[in-house]
């Protein structure tokens, strides 16, 4: 079982190095760049990855297509901003040692937001498949929010990926806005009508859900920051949407 991993880079010098330096199980990495003007591709291949520069398919196409490039058929695809843990490291040399039962993996996604590691909120275990065989398995998601569709077996992996998310509510704000239009594009796609109920309840539902329900209080202020930016998002995301039919 050799693996190759993926990842999809845009102007992500911040984290790019930590990602990489996490995959040592990986017998290839793999990065394919839409365009990043800061030091992303430079730091990339100082590290000795394969670098290709690709236009942008959107998230689910972007990653199929790296897949498409790698030497190997197991493809562990990470974002720029997370890493493997140690012990997920681990979980995985033991998969490749004893060899694949399945044809693809999950594993939880454990993340830091503002300095904080989030055990609540909704944030976690959020389990992801990551480790596939593409010949099983391939990305899929128009606009956003894209996941792996796998026609095959599904294992489970019990250590964490680690997420490493906005260091400032500005930052938060920025990638708000980013995905709230993404969102809102795919109702408008979908010809989903927002009615005004919705944009005046949902946001509230949203909160209520988030703070109360999955527990965000216990996250600290942090986790009162999620709930009111879930909720924000919601609005963003309907207002949008509104606007675009």
């Amino acid at each position: 079982m050799k693996i190759t991993a993926t990842i999809i880079t845009l102007n992500e010098e911040r984290n790019i190095a930590r990602a990489i330096e996490s995959l040592r199980c990986a017998d290839e990495i793999l990065i394919v760049d839409s365009g990043s003007t800061d030091r992303t591709v430079e730091l990339a291949q100082n590290l000795g990855v394969r670098v290709f520069e690709a236009g942008w398919r959107g998230f689910a196409g972007q990653k199929n297509w790296a897949a498409e490039q790698a030497a190997h058929d197991w493809i562990l695809s990470l974002d720029a901003d997370e890493a493997l843990s140690e012990a997920l490291e681990a979980e995985i040399w033991s998969v490749k040692k004893a060899g694949p039962a399945y044809d693809a993996y999950t594993m939880p996604r454990l993340a830091r937001y503002l300095g904080r590691w989030i055990l609540h909120s909704g944030w976690y275990p959020d389990r992801k498949v990551r480790l596939y065989d593409r010949r099983k398995a391939k990305w899929t998601g128009d606009f956003v929010h894209e996941s792996v569709a796998v026609s095959g077996r599904l294992g489970h992996l019990e250590s964490n990926i680690l997420h490493f998310t906005c260091e400032s509510l500005s930052e938060h704000l920025r990638t708000l806005d980013r995905y709230t239009t993404l969102a809102a594009q795919e109702l408008a796609a979908r010809r989903v009508k927002v009615p005004l109920s919705r944009l005046i309840l949902d946001p509230a539902w949203t909160f209520a859900k988030t703070y109360f329900l999955q527990r965000g209080f216990l996250d600290g202020a942090e986790g009162l920051a999620i709930a009111q930016m879930a909720a924000f998002y919601t609005f963003l995301k309907y207002s949008k949407a509104r606007n675009m039919s």
